[in-house]
């Protein structure tokens, strides 16, 4: 018996018909001879009106513990419903929550990591003839604490499952038919990929790309898992996400995403010595904020100046650990902006092809955009611009990189390799 490890997301099983639909679908491939363990998120916005919720009533941030203990509930409501769906159309079904699972985590609340599965309840459900319902984005710690993955950390605890069980797939199911060329809603013609490998996906999905969390692709990169992203609602043959993925002759860049969620800090006047850069970037690391680009200036009188960029979220958070270190590190000030958007195209033809990052610099410029942060690495090149004319960017960019359906492919020139 072949077993499957199958994923839906909110958008899926976001009321009572779509429930319905998702049951059927498990159910056909019970009937197909899988064992199927299914993971599952909260439903439609449920996440996002319980912290909407705590807001209302804790204002200010709410104690994190507890935020996990409410936020877990969501996938509860979910796994409870669907199990009860599946047994109304006549199979034995079990739901489990993330530590029923086995599901263990590092002790931090909000986005904790995975650090052990023991799926030994799993697997005796499944020998004993059961569809399996577990609830993603949750697990506890060794001391019984409940925690929480962080968002989109359903894919992570499917993708998890998979390789802990040694299932034959892990498919993600959601509201699109694979991974896209660029986001559909703002390219109408994004071509759809058969296959992209994990290199490829992981920096989409870093780069803000929301169709699978780069932890998941981390883990299945890093367990060769066989996972596949279709769409919940038809059944056409999805994306394939694996270790190498074959090349269309000629595509160089194969997706380009983008994330909204950028705020840049930058700090004035630091004097030139050695260790100031590693005191900010400690103090940073140490209250759990993610920098991503990261550029100084050239050094006037002895002075500095460098930004960084973080998520929207971490802002304020951040601009106070700076503060924090003001008296240790000594600067003239600092400075925060919002209203950006990273842009990136990604692609593994890209280490060997000259002048894609130059025809990336060439487009953006052309439209009468300023690049303000540049960062670049084999198979990426993004670029941090003001947000305002993010739909033309992108589109310009999908048809200079040959993407859309009916564009002959952009080929490279002679001046770079990136």
């Amino acid at each position: 018996m072949s077993l499957i490890v199958m994923k839906f997301g909110g958008s899926s099983v976001g009321n009572a018909e779509r429930m319905k639909r998702v049951a059927n679908r498990i159910v056909e491939r019970k009937l197909e001879g899988h064992g199927c363990v299914i993971v599952v998120s909260a439903m439609g916005d449920t996440t996002d009106d319980l912290i909407d919720l705590s807001k209302q009533l804790c204002p200010g941030t709410p104690p994190a513990r507890e935020m996990d203990m409410l936020l877990t509930t969501g996938e509860q409501v979910s796994v409870a419903l669907l199990a009860m769906t599946i047994h109304s159309l006549g199979h034995e079904a079990v739901s489990f929550t993330g530590w029923q699972a086995g599901m263990y985590t590092e002790a931090l609340h909000g986005k904790a990591r995975i650090t052990d599965i023991r799926p030994d309840r799993i697997r005796h459900a499944i020998a004993a003839g059961k569809i399996v319902i577990v609830a993603g984005f949750q697990g506890m710690t060794e001391e019984g604490e409940i925690t929480t993955l962080g968002r989109g950390g359903s894919d992570t605890t499917a993708v998890a499952l998979a390789a802990a069980i040694e299932a034959d797939v892990c498919e993600i199911f959601t509201d699109v038919d694979g991974i896209y060329s660029t986001d559909p809603r703002i390219v109408k013609c994004a071509r759809k990929l058969n296959e992209i490998s994990y290199d490829e996906m992981l920096e989409l999905a870093n780069l803000g790309a929301a169709v699978l969390h780069p932890r998941a692709v981390e883990y299945a990169k890093n367990y060769n898992v066989r996972l596949v992203v279709r769409s919940s609602f038809n059944h056409n043959e999805g994306t394939n996400v694996k270790e190498e993925a074959a090349m269309e002759q000629g595509i160089v860049v194969r997706g380009i995403a983008y994330d909204k969620n950028v705020a840049r800090i930058s700090i004035l006047g630091v004097e030139e010595k050695p260790g100031q850069l590693a005191k900010v970037f400690t103090a940073l690391a140490n209250a759990q904020i993610d920098v991503d680009i990261i550029v100084q200036s050239g050094v006037q009188n002895g002075l500095a100046d460098f930004s960084c960029t973080v998520s929207l979220s971490d802002q304020e958070k951040a601009l106070q650990v700076i503060e924090g270190i003001r008296p240790e590190v000594g600067f003239r000030q600092v400075t925060s902006e919002t209203n950006l958007v990273k842009v990136s195209i990604v692609g593994a033809g890209m280490v060997s092809t000259p002048g894609v990052a130059a025809k990336m610099f060439e487009v953006i410029s052309e439209l009468g955009i300023s690049i303000l942060l540049v960062s670049t690495s084999e198979i990426k090149t993004s670029c941090v611009i003001e947000n305002g004319r993010l739909n033309e960017v992108i589109a310009a960019l999908h048809s200079a990189y040959g993407l859309d359906t009916d564009q002959t492919v952009f080929v490279g020139g002679p001046s770079e390799r990136r």
